[in-house]
């Protein structure tokens, strides 16, 4: 993990936001600190994100465990040695399996250099990574935020954020016409403002009235 960060009162970026949107300034004295380290380990979270893909968190872990137990470790060079049809036989579907191969392919190869991205602007990341087939927006935005911890992504693929928002506007509206809409006043940061938003879920906030 990297470099332990805090959001509170007195970040700058979250003394914008509490300005900028009322609803979210209540959220932030709600929930108070965050604190969090980005993933240093792209690869790894790579591969995770992609078993996660349409999963819950807990399937998600499970499978993702049972990777680590079968390979010993999850690294391009453990994980070149392993062929799709043994993730599959572990529960990975076809598809993830795949992507999978690919990915680590890409990275073996150096078509795609991990330790470049985090010099890359935002988009040139995205385009980098969705180059690899399996490998779309959401993984891509979820790369930017908890693995190169930028600033300014709003993640409207997510369905996790979207049910947190839901919740924060009281609205089913959730279109990324309309979440794109109601959420430009946090640009320039977007991200820290989604970690909110997660933080809501993860607490149980959403679950109440």
């Amino acid at each position: 993990m990297g470099e332990l960060i805090a959001l509170n009162r007195q970040t700058p970026a979250i003394q914008y936001l509490a300005k900028k949107d009322s609803s979210l300034c209540r959220l932030i004295d709600l929930i108070g600190e965050i604190k969090y380290q980005p993933f240093e380990d792209g690869y790894s979270f790579l591969v995770s994100t992609i078993i996660g893909q349409m999963l819950s968190n807990k399937v998600a872990d499970v499978l993702f465990q049972r990777v680590i137990d079968m390979c010993g470790g999850v690294s391009p060079e453990i994980m070149c040695n392993i062929d799709a049809e043994q993730l599959r036989k572990i529960g990975i579907s076809y598809r993830k399996s795949n992507t999978i191969s690919e990915l680590t392919q890409a990275v073996i190869s150096r078509d795609l250099d991990l330790y470049k991205l985090s010099s890359l602007p935002d988009e040139a990341v995205i385009r980098a990574l969705t180059s690899i087939k399996g490998i779309g927006m959401w993984t891509a935005k979820m790369y930017l935020i908890f693995v190169l911890d930028r600033p300014d992504i709003l993640p409207f693929e997510d369905g996790a954020f979207l049910q947190s928002y839901c919740w924060l506007y009281h609205t089913q509206e959730c279109s990324p016409k309309d979440v794109k809409e109601r959420c430009r006043i946090w640009s320039p940061y977007s991200s820290y403002a989604a970690r909110f938003l997660y933080k809501a879920l993860d607490n149980g906030l959403t679950k109440k009235s």
